[in-house]
C-alpha cells in the first residue's frame, strides 16, 4: 500500500510538476497596436439561459472591435423559457440607441439543427454553416466578455500563423465555499491547458473561449466521428485540429482575453457538470490524456483508502501523512500560479477544505460515469 503511494507520489510529482513548469514558462502575449483585420463569426449556442443572456450580449456590444468585421450568431438549443424572446427585444434597434455606442454588428438569431445525439455540437455546427468570416469564435451564454476580446484574439493572429486557439477562463468572484470550490477546480484545469500548451501537447481547451478557422471546421468535418457523445465540443475539435496541422495550435496567454463564467449553484450541478466532463475525457483519442485523468483518479483513491488504511495500521500513519503532505504542496503551487495570472487570491482555508473534499467528490463522479447517462439542463443525455 505504502509503496503504491510512492509510485504514485512520484508520478504525480513529475506529470503536474512538468504541466506547472510549462505554464510558468509561458510567456504573457503583448503586442503592439495593430489595425484589426480579422473577422470573426461569434457563435452562442444556448438553452433556457433568459436570466445570462443580456450580460453576455451587453459585454458582446461593447467590444471595442469595428462593428464591420464581426458578426453574432446566437443559436437556441430547444430552449423551455423565452430565450429568444429576451435577445429579440435586446437586439432591437430603438432599444440599442440608448446603449449601443457604434453601429451594430450584423447578428442572427437561429435554431439549431438536430442531427446527431449531441445538441451543443448541432448547434455549432447550424452556426458555422451560416457563419460569413473565416473566423469562428465560440463562448457560452453565461459568459461575460472583457471589452478586448476580439481585439486580442486578432492581434494574435496577426502576430501567429494559427488554425485554432485557445483563450484563458475563470469564473466569477467566488464567494462561498462552494464557488471557491469550483473556482480551484478552474485554476487546476487551466494551468493543465496552459502548461501542455507550452510543450506542444496540448491536453485541454475551453468552448467558452475557443476560436477556428472555418475552413479547417469543414476540412475536419465537423464533429463527424464524435457527434454520438453528447459533450466535448471543445476538446475534439481540438483533437482534429491536432491531427490536421498540430504546429498551428495555439494559447492565448493574455488579460484582455480572459473570459469569466458562472459557477454552478448547486451541488447536485457540480457533480453533473464533472460527470459530463469525465464522459469527454474517457472519449478522447490522446492517449497522454487519458494517462493523466487516471493518475489523478488513482492517486486520489488511494489518499481516501491510504487514510482508512493508516487508521488500522498505524506503523504507515507517517508515510501516509507524508505522501498526502508532499501532494498538497504541489496541488497549492499548481493553483497558486493560475490563481496569479487571473488576479485572484489563493485562499488557504478554501484550499484545504477542497482538498478534503476532492477525493470523495472524485469518486462520486467516478461512480456516477459509469452509469452511461447524465442530466444537463434538463436532458437525459448518454455519454
Amino acid at each position: 500500500m505504502i509503496i503504491l503511494g510512492f509510485i504514485l507520489l512520484a508520478a504525480y510529482l513529475f506529470a503536474l510538476g512538468m504541466l506547472l513548469y510549462g505554464a510558468m514558462s509561458m510567456p504573457r502575449f503583448t503586442s503592439e497596436e495593430v489595425t484589426p483585420v480579422t473577422r470573426f463569426s461569434v457563435v452562442v449556442p444556448f438553452r433556457n439561459e433568459a436570466d445570462n443572456l443580456p450580460k453576455l450580449v451587453n459585454s458582446l456590444l461593447k467590444q471595442q472591435y469595428p462593428s464591420d468585421l464581426f458578426e453574432l450568431i446566437l443559436v437556441n438549443d430547444a430552449s423551455e423559457d423565452n430565450s429568444k424572446a429576451v435577445l429579440a427585444e435586446m437586439l432591437e434597434e430603438d432599444h440599442l440607441q440608448s446603449t449601443l455606442q457604434s453601429d451594430l454588428p450584423q447578428h442572427s438569431i437561429l435554431d439549431a439543427v438536430r442531427t446527431s445525439n449531441a445538441p451543443k455540437k448541432d448547434a455549432i455546427t447550424t452556426a458555422v454553416s451560416n457563419a460569413n468570416y473565416e473566423w469562428i469564435i465560440t463562448t457560452d451564454a453565461d459568459c461575460t466578455l472583457p471589452k478586448n476580446w476580439l481585439r486580442s484574439f486578432d492581434q494574435y493572429i496577426q502576430a501567429h500563423n494559427a488554425v485554432l486557439i485557445a483563450g484563458p477562463v475563470c469564473l466569477d468572484p467566488a464567494e462561498s465555499f462552494l464557488q471557491k470550490f469550483q473556482q480551484l477546480d478552474v485554476f487546476s484545469l487551466q494551468t493543465t491547458t496552459m502548461g501542455s500548451f507550452a510543450w506542444q501537447l496540448p491536453l485541454l481547451c475551453n468552448g467558452a473561449n475557443l476560436a477556428y478557422k472555418k475552413q479547417v471546421f469543414e476540412a475536419v468535418n465537423g464533429f463527424m466521428g464524435n457527434d454520438h457523445i453528447a459533450s466535448g465540443d471543445d476538446i475534439f475539435m481540438l483533437e482534429k485540429c491536432k491531427q490536421y496541422n498540430a504546429g498551428e495550435i495555439h494559447y492565448l496567454k493574455a488579460e484582455d482575453a480572459i473570459v469569466s463564467t458562472q459557477a454552478q449553484s448547486s451541488w447536485r450541478q457540480v457533480i453533473s457538470q464533472r460527470v459530463r466532463w469525465a464522459s469527454k475525457t474517457a472519449n478522447q483519442k490522446s492517449w497522454p490524456s487519458k494517462l493523466l485523468g487516471t493518475l489523478v483518479v488513482l492517486f486520489n483513491i488511494w489518499v481516501l483508502a491510504g487514510l482508512v488504511y493508516a487508521c488500522f495500521n498505524t506503523s504507515a500513519l507517517f508515510y501516509v501523512i507524508a505522501i498526502v503532505l508532499l501532494k498538497l504542496v504541489l496541488d497549492y503551487l499548481y493553483l497558486y500560479s493560475t490563481a496569479t495570472f487571473f488576479r485572484s487570491k489563493l485562499s488557504l482555508p478554501s484550499f484545504l477544505g477542497g482538498a478534503i473534499l476532492y477525493p470523495l467528490l472524485l469518486l462520486i463522479i467516478l461512480v456516477k460515469s459509469l452509469k452511461g447517462s447524465y442530466q444537463w439542463k434538463g436532458r437525459n443525455l448518454k455519454k
